[in-house]
């Protein structure tokens, strides 16, 4: 009776979608065009490990497992961490198979060859089997004949096959036919994802335990291209224009805005005392995670603010939030226009003019190393606001036009905060990005380690998938092993990256969150993504009130003194005020003996104690002139010297005849 139902029920489903068919035929959609169904999710690892066997396979790092679109290798052949599946054999008896684990409509596949800097395999042809129990397998047919798809051409671009007739079943095998072969060389190796739409199993009790992961916040949960963006980023400045604005840093190299959403109590100004943060996503065009997670968050700050949510209150009146959702908008364009499964590792990472943003900024780490090496006097050496070399700002300098944008940016606004979004892995790594030796790989730390270890806990730990213990590693590296942080350049070498950028040239301490395994993520999986790093995304943000803050005066007039020098005792990296004298300095909890200095100006030092609140400790300065400044300063302006002044003066010539 149990089996009758079954196939009851696959006979209704088949009928029905026969019948979406037609109807789709009739409104004259071209439905073989583009997938039917979402990916089952072996590149986004939603597939696990024991849904995935083989007919055989060459060793342990050439498993079934590592059978996934996009999967990246090791860097040694033999690595645990290999960039395909390879069978043993070469036959064509030989299968990948997958469990879908509850009854599936399969619709189509989509395969790859083996990534691998040593070795070039491909599948040429295959053919595909349905099973509901792997007894029993029924070919994927072409009418009367048994299909035969056709592969790959190289190694990393991904090629859609879609099935005539959609199949309902649990298993689905891929049985490659051709493939390449020199000799001895050219082994039966693919990555691949398969295309199904899950349907309802009728033999489980507990459907409701089966239901789609999803969001339950109302927000537009879909990829947007350049238009949709522009035109979704509209609309949350028309739903709260008191906390919104919008504005543009540049122009990519095809002429694209670099378009900015600003939140905050009083848009468009720099309020004395509120610490400015922001988000950057889309610097490789095609890790795109970021970018819809910077839309998703515009639109949920908005509404809850309306909503009276007191967290995101305090957020938007406590600090001025810019969030760039799309550095590369070229790169992001090609990428978009081939989809999430089709576009590759790499369509789209680079700027229109083949730029890697990533290293793209000045490398000033070089400099400042150099120059430890050759001073012998140490008080003579800087260690913050480093100058850019001429050579970078020259017009013939390979630099693309979206990066000088974002380094102006950065020059125009005292950020004190910022996160860049990736994607490609689970990780949130932290300056230095470069190391010093320029090593492939070696542990640079910064004179804040401490903090920039915090920050980066602070996101990795309240992400749902890396704070996840059974999760599995990505691609070739285990990042569990380092609580999902790790220093940049002890995970490969990165030559002028916005990281070390933003550190050595501006106030502003920054990470980088590596997002998903996933570099494009299916639409279908962006609820869930959003859900992953909600609470990630806003705790990241309030760090930016942790440290102390102040502002830093003249003593006799009370007005704001512009770039004093923030020094904090036994930590080699100062950082310098804003415009109005206002000054931000990240810090863990605890003790500090704290001086400012100015030009013009006598030094003055105090002790601050940092907390754990989330509000910042005040730790204000007001700087006496020097005698010689301050009278100058009332020469100048033809005023009376005053007795106290003329005192010190002549003080000072005492002082100095005795000497």
């Amino acid at each position: 009776v149990k089996g009758k139902e079954q196939r009851r029920q696959e006979r209704e489903t088949e009928r029905s979608w026969q019948q979406h068919l037609e109807r789709k035929k009739r409104g004259r959609i071209a439905f073989l065009t583009a997938p039917e169904c979402p990916p089952l999710g072996l590149e986004s690892l939603k597939v696990k490990d024991d849904q995935l066997r083989a007919s055989s396979f060459k060793r342990r790092g050439l498993g079934p497992h590592r059978g996934r679109l996009n999967i990246q290798s090791g860097t040694e052949d033999g690595d645990i961490y290999d960039g395909a599946w390879c069978a043993q054999y070469r036959d064509k008896k030989q299968w990948l198979e997958v469990d879908a684990r509850q009854p599936t409509r399969f619709t189509g596949v989509i395969l790859q060859g083996r990534n691998s800097i040593w070795s070039w395999d491909v599948v040429y042809s295959y053919k595909v089997q349905f099973s509901n129990d792997t007894l029993v397998w029924k070919p994927c047919m072409n009418g009367t004949e048994e299909a035969v798809f056709e592969g790959n051409k190289d190694a990393e671009t991904p090629v859609l096959a879609l099935f005539n007739t959609s199949t309902v079943a649990r298993y689905i095998r891929i049985n490659p036919q051709s493939w390449y072969e020199n000799g001895t060389q050219g082994s039966i190796c693919l990555r691949a994802e398969v295309l199904g739409c899950a349907l309802p199993d009728p033999n489980n009790i507990y459907a409701w335990q089966t239901e789609p992961e999803g969001s339950k916040d109302k927000l537009d949960f879909r990829h947007h291209n350049y238009k949709e963006m522009r035109k979704l980023m509209k609309s949350v400045n028309d739903a709260c224009p008191d906390i919104t604005r919008i504005y543009s840093i540049g122009k990519s190299y095809t002429g694209l805005k670099l378009y900015v959403m600003e939140i905050s109590d009083n848009p468009g100004k720099h309020e004395l005392g509120e610490p400015e943060f922001r988000y950057v996503a889309g610097m490789h065009g095609n890790e795109v995670l970021g970018r819809e997670l910077l839309l998703n968050l515009m639109q949920y700050m908005c509404e809850e603010y309306k909503r009276g949510d007191q967290r995101v209150v305090r957020l938007v009146k406590d600090t001025r939030i810019h969030l760039l959702p799309s550095m590369n908008p070229d790169g992001y364009e090609l990428a978009f226009k081939k989809g999430s499964e089709l576009s590759g590792w790499a369509l789209g990472r680079y700027s229109y003019e083949g730029i890697d943003m990533n290293s793209n900024f000045a490398d000033l780490n070089s400099g400042m190393w150099t120059a430890i090496e050759l001073e012998t006097d140490q008080s003579k050496l800087i260690n913050h606001y480093f100058p850019i070399p001429e050579y970078y700002t020259s017009e013939e300098a390979f630099v693309a036009s979206e990066t000088r944008a974002v380094i102006s940016w950065m020059q125009n606004i005292p950020f004190v905060l910022s996160a860049n979004l990736h994607g490609g892995e689970l990780v949130v790594t932290y300056p230095y990005d470069m190391t010093r030796d320029w090593a492939p790989r070696e542990h640079t730390p910064t004179a804040d380690e401490s903090f920039f270890r915090w920050l980066a806990t602070a996101y990795a730990s309240t992400n749902r998938v890396m704070s996840n213990p059974d999760r599995r590693p990505c691609h070739n590296k285990d990042f569990l092993r380092y609580n999902n942080i790790i220093n940049g350049a002890d995970w490969h070498n990165v030559p002028g990256s916005m990281n070390d950028f933003s550190y050595l040239h501006t106030n502003c301490f920054e990470v980088t969150v590596e997002l998903s395994c996933d570099k494009f993520p299916h639409a279908s999986e962006l609820p869930i993504e959003w859900e992953n790093n909600r609470e990630s995304l806003l705790i990241y943000m309030e760090q930016v009130h942790r440290g102390i803050k102040g502002v830093v005066r003249d003593k006799d007039t009370g007005a704001g003194i512009m770039d004093a020098i923030i020094k904090i005792e036994d930590l080699d990296h100062h950082i310098r005020s804003a415009s109005d004298g206002d000054y931000w300095r990240l810090l863990n909890p605890g003790e500090y003996r704290v001086t400012a200095t100015a030009e013009g100006y006598l030094s003055s030092s105090r002790t601050c104690q940092v907390m754990y609140d989330y509000y910042p400790t005040i730790c204000d300065f007001h700087l006496t002139k020097m005698p010689l400044q301050r009278l100058k300063d009332i020469l100048a302006k033809g005023g009376k010297i005053p007795k106290d002044l003329q005192l010190r003066l002549r003080q000072l010539r005492m002082r100095k005849g005795g000497e």
